[in-house]
């Protein structure tokens, strides 16, 4: 079936509209969504009018992180069709298409998705997509087949299927990890509709491809996901043998990479489990699906087919077990068990990448920290939660609370979130980066007016909130709502002794007001919670270095373009016709710009002026393409393998580097700053270079691996000879090596931009690409022009 007569089949399909069921689902729906606007409206955190995709996703992995998707996902998702509707940002809207999709998927909201399917086949089509073979559509008809085989249309789940298997083979590189994700689904297709012989050659092809672009497959949560599925379709050819080693291989992954705490780890448990209950190990099964139960509730809460299914699991391996004479502990769990699906089906990976806390049956221990003012103390104790995730607690709160009391009149008007330097701002802080400016802290961004006005007492109030928190084995942050020795007042709290989100239904929505008032009401019952939840321990607090004190602090009240202008040396961003300036900014300048999340905007124009700094035009983004292409072949195609030759170790490490770094660069510019942020300062560069290349949409996915082998390899190849002299026998095979990566990843870049159509010829000496890459440069610009 052609792309136009399916969309027209599913145009008449649903031309008479849903049935009751239907209704009712849309209803609560559209009421959910209202709730949500009010809620933001009396809050006075209204969106701003621009669409921003990035921040929507962030605010989506923020709701799995807290363990609230259940309840919060849903109408943040419904509010976002509607923000991208109103802001006319169609791409954007496809991207919240493609992830409401998973999100229903996965609460079995099947019948309700068929109408997102519907809408996301005939957005695709008027943004002309149905067309060509680009990357959007490809994942847009996956997400539209996995939802139509979930909802048992198996005949449109094939044809959907089929249409992305042919545009794949014209818009992914073979080891592209989306092609797994393909053959991963047909797999599950194949299995519904009793064809295991050809699920099992879908998933050994998914297998082969995922473990071929993985840089660790003994840590690769994808590897994992892929032998458990394997392993559940092996079953059900009574494959016994063969089943129990992929289901133990999907765990062991897991423990060896430590990421046991994924959502996705209850999918590896439930498949172990279903083995073991084949083997008749009821024991280990019942333990298996009991700790898979557990994590799936947490991430995905009850009221899902998930959950349905597993429990139904666990049941019928306890009847089994009992029958058999075998007791199992009631509040054991083995850690070597997990999700059959009953009927073949499985538990997919979570729709928004989301994540678990601490695991859901861990003993109710929390860690408690107190942190205070610069230069208190020498060191913090490890906090378990996230420099983000503990910011966002800090203003719920403490920051937004105080500011309704103290300054209603200016509620409507403050910006919060944390954005700049430090690592937490790019979402890579860890315990060793908890020895220095780390702890509860964000932002509040005034205008000139406004920080003339309130600016100074606000930062005295700022600096007096408390810092003692306490975190719990869910990975909840709680305040202790007392003032601090150095305050000139409490500001009214939420009721006696702590402030407390004590359950899931009462965290925030990422990027959106929430009534803190749920939480004050609760009075003296708050704070026997919060007692019973934290056992409060005095902490060291963590030292601010000089870096982050006076003009350069990080934290606190500032004007808006105050702040930009600190990192930036622009109060707002050089204008699109003002070239040269753009290219005075390095890229990690602009990173620091535009990361973080922010909280609350109420009037937009932090937002507005952070967006400008994110929206390099496009000319410009192609100016530093031709740039990196001129660099990676001076240093990485031409001087690198002369300086090689030459024995000139150092020479031909400094080449290394630089061709390392413009590669990186040239990553971020051809998936578009815009999309997916700037490269950051070199501490979190390849951090971020992972995170990109595991996202579903990435380009050049595999070139950061081949960049972490280059430097691998490039101490061998510069000084491996003989007593390490340069260039000796010993360094041969590592030079080799380097050569063929370099020339590798330079046809892959070539195969990118003839894609993009941005070049025509096939010459992979990438300083002859440069020409027509310019050629698109709009501008006349000579700065832009390097030819």
């Amino acid at each position: 079936m052609d792309e136009e007569a399916l969309l027209k089949q599913f145009a008449a399909q649903f031309a008479h509209g849903p049935d009751d069921a239907d209704d009712t689902d849309a209803a609560a729906a559209a009421q959910g969504a209202d709730s949500t606007a009010n809620q933001v409206a009396d809050d006075a955190d209204q969106s701003p009018a621009t669409f921003d995709t990035q921040q929507f996703l962030n605010g989506l992995d923020a709701i799995f992180d807290r363990h609230t998707a259940a309840t919060e996902a849903g109408p943040y998702l419904e509010q976002a069709m509607v923000d991208a509707e109103n802001a006319g940002d169609e791409a954007g809207l496809l991207t919240v298409l493609n992830e409401t999709m998973g999100f229903y998927r996965s609460q079995g909201r099947h019948k309700e998705n068929q109408w997102i399917v519907q809408r996301a086949l005939e957005l695709a089509a008027r943004m002309g997509l149905t067309t060509g073979t680009s990357e959007a559509w490809a994942i847009t008809l996956i997400n539209c087949a996995t939802s139509m085989r979930a909802a048992k249309q198996y005949d449109q789940a094939e044809d959907l299927y089929h249409q992305a298997q042919s545009v794949c083979r014209h818009s992914l590189a073979p080891t592209d990890r989306r092609l797994a994700a393909l053959h991963n689904n047909l797999s599950m297709l194949y299995s519904e509709t009793n064809r295991p012989d050809k699920a099992e050659l879908e998933l050994r092809e998914a297998l082969r491809i995922i473990e071929a672009s993985s840089v660790n497959p003994d840590a690769d949560i994808d590897v994992s996901s892929s032998h458990t599925n394997l392993a559940l379709t092996l079953l059900t050819e009574h494959k016994l043998e063969d089943a129990h080693w992929h289901a133990a291989k999907a765990l062991e992954i897991y423990r060896t990479g430590h990421l046991e705490h994924s959502a996705h780890y209850a999918s590896a448990l439930a498949g172990f489990a279903q083995v073991c209950f084949a083997e008749r190990r009821y024991a280990d099964a019942v333990t298996g699906y009991r700790h898979a139960l557990a994590v799936i509730e947490e991430c995905y809460g009850k009221d899902t087919d998930y959950w349905r299914i597993t429990a139904d699991n666990l049941r019928q391996a306890e009847e089994a077990a009992a029958q058999a004479g075998v007791t199992v502990d009631n509040a054991g769990v083995a850690g070597d068990a997990g999700t059959p699906p009953q009927s073949g089906s499985r538990l997919p990976n979570s729709p928004a990448q989301g994540k678990t806390g601490a695991d859901a049956t861990s003993s109710p221990s929390t860690v408690s920290v107190s942190t205070g003012s610069a230069g208190a103390a020498e060191a913090v104790s490890a906090c378990p939660v996230s420099g983000l995730k503990l910011a966002r607690a800090f203003w719920t709160q403490m920051g937004k609370p105080m500011i309704a009391a103290k300054y209603p009149q200016y509620a409507g008007r403050i910006a919060a979130g944390l954005v700049g330097h430090g690592s937490e701002c790019y979402g890579f802080d860890d315990a060793y980066s908890q020895d220095h400016d780390f702890g509860p802290r964000f932002c509040l961004w005034l205008t000139d007016e406004d920080y003339a006005a309130i600016g100074e007492q606000l930062e005295a109030d700022y600096e007096a909130l408390p810092r003692k928190f306490s975190v719990d084995a869910q990975g909840r942050v709680t305040f202790e709502a007392h003032a601090r020795s150095d305050a000139s007042g409490a500001f009214p709290s939420a009721g006696a002794g702590s402030t407390v989100i004590p359950d899931a239904t009462n965290a925030p929505t990422p990027g959106t007001a929430t009534d803190d008032t749920a939480t004050a009401e609760s009075g003296a019952a708050s704070s026997d919670v919060a007692e019973a939840m934290t056992t409060p321990i005095d902490a060291p607090l963590s030292p601010v270095t000089p870096r982050a004190q006076g003009a350069n602090r990080r934290d606190g009240v500032f004007r808006i373009g105050d702040f930009f202008e600190s990192i930036t040396g622009y109060r707002t961003a050089p204008a699109q016709t003002a070239p040269h300036e753009w290219l005075m900014l390095a890229e990690s300048t602009l990173a620091a710009a535009t990361n973080g999340e922010v909280f609350a905007d109420p009037t937009g124009q932090f937002s507005k002026t952070r967006q400008g700094f994110k929206d390099m035009p496009d000319d410009v983004r192609l100016a530093l393409i031709s740039k990196r292409l001129g660099m990676i072949a001076q240093a990485g195609q031409y001087n690198l393998p002369r300086s090689l030759k030459r024995g000139d170790g150092a020479a031909a490490w400094l080449s290394i580097h630089e061709f390392v770094q413009a590669t990186a660069s040239l990553v971020f510019l051809v998936n578009v700053p815009m999309v997916v942020g700037y490269m950051p300062y070199y501490k979190w560069q390849f951090a971020a270079l992972r995170k990109l290349s595991g996202s579903m949409f990435a380009l050049l996915p595999n070139v950061g691996e081949q960049l972490e082998t280059v430097m691998r390899l490039s101490s061998a190849a510069c000084y491996g000879g003989a007593g390490f002299g340069e260039g000796g026998k010993g360094a041969a095979p590592a030079i080799k090596k380097i050569n063929d990566i370099v020339e590798q990843i330079a046809a892959d870049i070539v195969k990118e931009l003839k894609r993009e159509h941005l070049t025509t010829s096939g010459e992979t000496f990438l300083e002859w690409q440069r020409p027509y890459v310019e050629d698109h440069i709009a501008s006349d610009d000579p700065v832009l022009k390097s030819l």
